[in-house]
């Protein structure tokens, strides 16, 4: 434990002297650190190296290229990290990822750097950390199955916060499924639970590739909910809770007024409600501890109930979706929102998991179990 606090203090020995030049996720660092100080240290070694590199950097081409092969680095070392020392632990990587983007915003390389140029790096680290670099499917299968995870969120609450979906996304990525004969590959990535990312378009630059091709078979979005797993099939277009994000955003959006997201600036255009096209019977079929709801309740500002067909909510004002009226539902809506837009026929929606308290490993290895079993379940409607 000595040799882990040690090791942690040495990344974060600037701390007091920069931390007005850091992100609200980056200034968590120091608390996170006395919190679980080995779940910081997991990659304190390639993070030391980074940074002595990076004080050495003559160019910003030599800049791109470390950022570049440092993040898709860290992304399969992370993924490989878990699968061998089955940990169920997703935090390593975002504490990680943090500790890295402190060393890019505060850390002067050799030569002269741009805030635009700084920018366009902590985008490079971002993309390559959390799997959008390394999405390829490469095996040969019949189906290929695209699925995102989310960073752990409210830390101000826990800190030492894990998130089951991310959990799944790391130890899911480029896994093979076989189901009555049929194969699939499994692609992933991590998202942010960042308000602005959203509203930047982020899902929509991830998955309008997909849906304009339709060139995977299933697009299914995965985040933490409540007792038992949920299958969100109304999911809603506004904000309404009073959560912070990451960031320590609160959107402003309250039951009696939600708010519209923004795309690129924009109100973000749709209906107040879309509908799911997930394989419902079959993902139901899947075996474990945990119940599988087709969830069909909404909340507009006339009632709540639980909506039987689309056409019910037509001209009612959403307040909560299936997925209520925070991020989680927030990309599912975006996803399908996209999805029939582009008129793609990709099976497309949105998995919440069984919450857990702070950390628990053993519950996080049956939730990633049974969603795989979802998900194998579901090759036969594909």
């Amino acid at each position: 434990m000595i040799k882990l606090i040690l090791s942690t203090s040495l990344l974060l020995s600037s701390f007091s002297t920069i931390s007005a030049s850091l992100t609200v996720e980056e200034q968590r660092i120091e608390k996170a650190s006395t919190a679980m100080p080995e779940v910081l240290a997991a990659f304190s070694k390639e993070i030391t190296q980074f940074e002595q590199r990076w004080k050495n950097l003559k160019s910003y081409k030599q800049a791109t290229d470390l950022v570049h092969d440092y993040s898709s680095q860290l992304w399969l070392d992370a993924k490989q990290r878990i699968i061998t020392s089955k940990s169920y632990d997703d935090r390593e990587l975002y504490w990680a990822r943090l500790l890295s983007s402190k060393t890019i915003r505060t850390t002067k390389p050799d030569f002269p750097i741009t805030s635009a140029e700084q920018s366009t790096l902590l985008t490079l680290l971002e993309n390559g950390s959390r799997g959008r670099t390394d999405l390829a499917y490469s095996k040969s299968t019949n189906k290929k199955i695209l699925l995102t995870g989310f960073d752990p969120f409210l830390l101000d609450i826990n800190i030492d916060q894990s998130n089951p979906s991310g959990v799944a996304a790391l130890l899911l990525d480029g896994q093979v499924i076989t189901h009555n004969g049929i194969t699939a590959e499994i692609n992933t990535v991590m998202i942010p639970v960042r308000y602005e990312d959203f509203d930047q378009g982020i899902i929509e630059q991830l998955l309008a590739p997909y849906y304009a091709l339709n060139n995977v078979d299933m697009v299914v979005t995965v985040s933490m909910g409540s007792k038992e797993f949920d299958l969100e099939r109304f999911p809603g277009k506004r904000r309404s809770v009073t959560a912070p994000d990451n960031a320590n955003i609160v959107y402003g959006g309250t039951a009696t007024a939600p708010l519209v997201p923004s795309l690129n600036d924009r109100p973000l255009p749709g209906s107040e409600f879309v509908q799911f096209s997930l394989p419902v019977k079959q993902m139901q079929q899947a075996q474990g501890q945990f119940k599988i709801n087709d969830n069909h309740k909404v909340i507009t500002l006339m009632k709540a109930f639980e909506a039987k067909t689309l056409a019910e909510l037509e001209g009612a004002i959403a307040v909560k979706g299936g997925g209520g009226g925070y991020l989680s539902n927030e990309i599912s809506y975006r996803s399908i929102r996209l999805h029939d837009q582009l008129n793609s026929d990709i099976p497309t929606g949105h998995i919440h998991t069984p919450r857990i308290a702070q950390f628990e490993p053993e519950t996080e290895a049956k939730i990633v179990q049974q969603i795989k079993a979802m998900l194998e379940q579901s090759l036969v409607a594909l």
